[in-house]
């Protein structure tokens, strides 16, 4: 571990702070990073910070690497509704293929402004994971307090804060039980936390079986989305070549080869950046 990099770490450590209203809030948001750590590190006494710890704090306070964004339709569009619903309130579920740059969004928005939490939903998630989770990415220590207690926590912790947004990513590998448990906390909060679901088109259908057959919580969660779902624009082929110049692969053979692959996939973006690496290593082979 350099000190160069050790500078980076740093640097983004003092960023992801700015966006807490305290440094203990902060702080309580990392996981295995003590206060002290933190301490050292913002006031540049690094000598007995070993290299284990750099590495564990810069997973969680570090950006994608060198990795270019391209703001593609869908990221341009999905960023005007997270900010739209920060500044009003509001909640939606905004729905796009896997591969599409949700999370990416997401996880910038969040970066880049104050009061804004992101939460990847996961299909093993009870009540309690939901909540504990939550309240950790809020700076909610929740050691010795009940579900119900560290939901009322949550809840009195978001009201006191200026424009806060939560963004459930993944929200369709949610179960049924913790959905309802969601409804709770949007009773509690309407009109003074905005909500974001991000899925996959799947949840149009489940929702949609779901209220059709009268299974408990949908038509109120339905009713909580304005009973809409807002889809975003796939990515083109354009954009994918605009992808590949903003991360250095300019030889139009190459980029031509990797529009092709991506088309086979719908222009997954996963997909489009391994193919990107895989044309650059090429290139450099062959030069």
């Amino acid at each position: 571990m350099t000190n160069e990099m050790k500078e980076r770490i740093a640097g983004q450590l003092r960023t992801y702070v700015a966006r807490y209203e305290s440094q203990n809030k902060a702080v309580n948001s990392l996981k295995d990073v003590s206060a002290g750590t933190v301490s050292c590190i913002l006031n540049g006494k690094w000598e007995n910070i070993s290299d284990d710890m750099w590495m564990r704090l810069s997973a969680q306070v570090s950006g994608g690497g060198d990795w270019q964004i391209c703001e593609t339709a869908a990221f341009r569009s999905l960023m005007l509704y997270l900010q739209d619903s920060k500044e009003e309130s509001g909640v939606m579920w905004i729905t796009g293929p896997a591969g599409i740059g949700k999370s990416t969004a997401a996880s910038i928005f969040e970066s880049e402004n104050r009061n804004v939490y992101c939460l990847v939903c996961s299909e093993d998630m009870h009540k309690g994971d939901f909540v504990r989770e939550l309240a950790g990415k809020i700076g909610i220590r929740t050691t010795g307090m009940t579900i119900r207690e560290t939901l009322q926590m949550i809840i009195k912790e978001l009201v006191k804060q200026d424009s806060p947004l939560l963004i459930f990513d993944e929200g369709d590998k949610l179960t049924d039980s913790v959905l309802y448990y969601y409804i709770s906390l949007y009773n509690a909060l309407e009109d003074k936390c905005g909500m974001v679901f991000l899925s996959t088109n799947y949840m149009i259908e489940r929702m949609r079986k779901g209220v059709m057959r009268g299974k408990k919580g949908y038509d109120e969660l339905d009713s909580r989305i304005c009973r809409r779902f807002v889809n975003l624009a796939l990515v083109n082929s354009n954009e994918v070549e605009a992808i590949c110049r903003a991360n250095g692969l300019n030889d139009a053979r190459a980029i031509r080869t990797v529009q092709a692959e991506a088309s086979e996939c719908g222009n997954d973006l996963r997909r489009v950046k391994k193919s990107i690496h895989k044309e650059k290593r090429k290139l450099s082979l062959k030069s």
